[in-house]
């Protein structure tokens, strides 16, 4: 006879073997993430918001059921990044809400559990599509609702539930054409598989290492020379077929009784205009993600149940540029993991003994750039953005080390915006804003245009306005030949990466360099500044900056050492 009933503590060990079993398969699971999806990193973000839950168990001794399921629900809320971090966090939730109550766990409720898991991540998603976690998910809870009605043995009941799990995940490339075309199976429902045959291994006491000295953002990538699945880096995939082209996120703060009809009309509307749809809502607030061609329509319409914050727009073929390069980006991370306690170390960014009136986070990647930030008055300064993107806890990490009344956040990439909104609502004894800067350049310039003798509100509209003014072009290399925009691109070629598309391509760096000035200046334009990463020397930045000063007299040219991985040149034009 096997195991007929789980109790808390046995729940515990198979939680923290389940956060283990993904966090140690999440380099593969990112390699099967195709395009077009809403992150790129499933592997990771899903790892960041089970392990962000982890944490939280991992401190709980001789816990009760009713704890574990906070524990559970309130960490893997925090920790969630990404489309893939959210949908893990609602089924998480939805479990605990039936386990909650009882002090140990049977088969009818492991099931019961599983559907109620199920069902709370699909009401969070709009129009879901055959082929993806979702499908795992549920085909698992619809398993496992037979198999409960035919045994009491837990350790059938997951043997059962699993093998039908793996089968449904197996199918996904015939449920979705993009993941057949790529050759891989849906990542998200990998992760979700990995976290149940970890759970599982914990579960029947096979040998697990329950300690979470290894962190999420180690940063473990397979060698540049390894072979691993195509699946996110693929360029060669049809962009063309994204029927909605904008991704648009935001959040209702509600102003008046949101009811069942009241969602159940925005959900309807919004998916007459689009698609990708997730919507999920409390008390305060409503989140909203769809991907739509008229982002104004969702927003005009959202504006009838309260205002509105966390407004964020992307071109999701915009997006496809980013993914030409990801490979290169994972390289640095191992580099950039490793360097970041010695960084936090060497900066000293210990809270002053009294609370001043404000202070400065600001996402950095490069010595030089982080130099050039703590100049201007960054009070704490987190790795990421070309190499990892930090998660909403290295956010509020970041908070807790700022003895201020009034934060403001630079995120500095339109993929770390979010993770600072969602540590803003977090926090509670802080006024925590984040200015929507999207690149490097546009947080410098932000920052530089602080006022000290403003308020918060006057300096955020400042601070907004004038970020919006630089224009930015970012220098980097192409891992593989593909076409963009239009424009062929071979392996090895230097490209220039503008705010809105490729601005240029070509085999020289310094030539790449000056077409993207080309483009990207005009009359209005008076200063130029170029940012040398860490693969250039100061002497052929040098040379670029004498070429720039030749073709414009008129203009002002800086020169900077930001240090910078991945992108040879960092340019900037106000």
């Amino acid at each position: 006879m096997g195991i007929s009933t789980i109790d808390a503590g046995m729940l515990k060990n198979a939680f923290l073997a389940g956060a283990k079993g993904l966090e140690a398969k999440k380099d593969w699971i990112n390699e099967l993430n195709v395009f077009p999806v809403p992150d790129g990193d499933t592997g990771t973000n899903m790892t960041l918001t089970i392990m962000a839950a982890a944490k939280e168990v991992a401190e709980l001794e001789n816990p009760t059921m009713d704890q574990l399921a906070k524990a559970i629900s309130s960490g893997s809320l925090r920790g969630a990044r990404g489309n893939s971090g959210v949908i893990l966090s609602q089924l998480l939730r939805g479990f605990t809400k039936e386990i909650k109550a009882v002090e140990e766990i049977d088969t009818t409720i492991l099931a019961n559990a599983m559907v109620r898991g199920t069902e709370t991540a699909y009401k969070a998603v709009m129009k879901p599509k055959e082929g993806t976690i979702l499908t795992v998910a549920k085909a698992m809870a619809d398993k496992g609702l037979e198999m409960a009605s035919q045994t009491d043995d837990i350790e059938e009941f997951v043997k059962q539930v699993i093998e039908y799990g793996d089968y449904v995940l197996s199918q996904t490339p015939e449920m979705l054409p993009v993941l057949k075309q790529a050759g891989v199976v849906d990542s998200g429902g990998q992760g979700l598989m990995q976290v149940v045959k970890g759970a599982v291994d914990g579960l029947l006491g096979k040998t697990v290492d329950f300690s979470l000295d290894t962190v999420p953002d180690s940063g473990n990538r397979p060698a540049a020379g390894e072979k691993a699945a195509r699946g996110a880096a693929r360029t060669d995939i049809d962009t063309a077929d994204i029927k909605f082209g904008y991704c648009t996120e935001f959040i209702i703060n509600l102003e008046k009784v949101y009811t069942d009809k009241d969602e159940t009309e925005l959900k309807s509307y919004l998916e007459s205009i689009g698609d990708s749809l997730v919507v999920v809502s409390d008390d305060e607030i409503v989140k909203v993600h769809v991907h739509t061609n008229h982002p104004g329509l969702a927003f005009e319409k959202a504006l009838a149940f309260g205002s509105l914050s966390r407004m964020k727009i992307d071109n999701m073929r915009e997006e496809h540029q980013e993914r030409v390069i990801q490979d290169s980006e994972r390289l640095a991370r191992e580099q950039a993991a490793g360097e970041q306690e010695d960084k936090d170390k060497a900066t000293g960014e210990e809270a002053p003994s009294e609370r001043r009136e404000y202070g400065f986070i600001a996402v950095s990647s490069g010595v030089g750039l982080s130099d050039i930030f703590r100049g201007i008055g960054a009070d704490c300064l987190i790795e990421g953005g070309q190499t990892m993107n930090p998660s909403t806890e290295d956010m509020l990490k970041a908070i807790e080390r700022v003895n201020a009344e009034n934060i403001f956040i630079l995120p500095n990439n339109k993929n770390i915006i979010m993770a600072a909104q969602q540590a803003r609502d977090l926090t509670e004894d802080k006024n925590i804003i984040v200015i929507p800067s999207r690149t490097v350049p546009q947080g410098i310039t932000a920052l530089v245009n602080f006022m000290p003798d403003l308020g918060p509100e006057e300096n955020t509209q400042t601070m907004t306005e004038e970020m919006g003014n630089v224009r930015t072009a970012q220098i980097t290399y192409a891992v593989r030949t593909t076409n963009i925009d239009g424009i062929d691109i071979e392996e090895g070629d230097i490209m220039a990466l503008g705010d809105h598309g490729m601005l240029a391509v070509g085999k020289s760096v310094d030539g790449v360099a000056l077409d993207a000035m080309k483009e990207m200046l005009d009359e209005e334009c008076e200063l130029v500044t170029i940012y040398y990463g860490a693969d250039v020397s100061e002497h052929e930045a040098k040379v670029l900056e004498e070429q720039a000063q030749e073709q414009y007299p008129d203009k002002e040219i800086e020169l900077q050492y930001g240090g910078q991985p991945i992108y040879y040149y960092l340019i900037s034009a106000e």
